[in-house]
This record gives structure tokens, sequence and C-alpha cells, in this order.
């Protein structure tokens, strides 16, 4: 997965840069197709903001948290984002439009 973080008014120390490598981890843990993701941190006086931007086959999926603290925000983006990526891949797995005299009679 290739990672692209930028920071609007703050500047991305490799600390930050190493916290949100290991924070997005995770939602390669559950989806590995991920191809690449942009995060934008922001700060507008007292509140930081984490956006981010995941690109998967057929969608991109958007995310954006605003917390008091640089690294809570990164960690309510990890979450979102997360949660995200298990629905997408749900979604990717089901089939809707299965015929009904193809699956299985429910037990009774």
């Amino acid at each position: 997965m290739n990672l692209n973080v930028s920071g609007h008014h703050v500047e991305v120390t490799p600390a930050i840069r190493t916290y949100v490598r290991s924070k997005l981890e995770r939602v390669t843990r559950h989806f590995d197709h991920v191809l690449d993701a942009h995060v934008i941190l922001t700060v507008e006086k007292l509140r930081q903001k984490a956006e981010c931007t995941l690109h998967v086959p057929g969608k991109e999926l958007h995310c954006e948290s605003e917390e008091d603290d640089l690294y809570a925000a990164i960690d309510l983006l990890a979450d979102k984002l997360d949660r995200q990526v298990i629905r997408y891949k749900d979604k990717l797995h089901s089939k809707p439009n299965d015929a009904l005299k193809h699956r299985e009679p429910p037990p009774s």
C-alpha cells in the first residue's frame, strides 16, 4: 500500500508518519487489496483534523475525523476507515443476485 501523508498548517514529523502507518496497517489486515492511501492532517485554531482517501479496486473510501488532539483524530480516523473497509468487503463478497432456486433451503 502506498501511503501519502501531508499536512496543512502542521509539519509532518517522522513520528506522526510512523504513527499513521501503524494505524493504517490494521486496515490492510482486514482487506489487503488497498491500492494507496492519501492522509491529510490539518490544524485549525484549537481543532485538529485528519482525513483520508483510500483507493480500493472499483471505489474510493473517504473518511475524516476532528478532535482536540491530533493523535486522537488519527485513532478515530483509523476506526472509521476500518469499519468502512469491512463493510466494503462484505458487500464485495455478498451475492444479492443469486437465484432462489440455487440457494439452500433454510433449516427448519
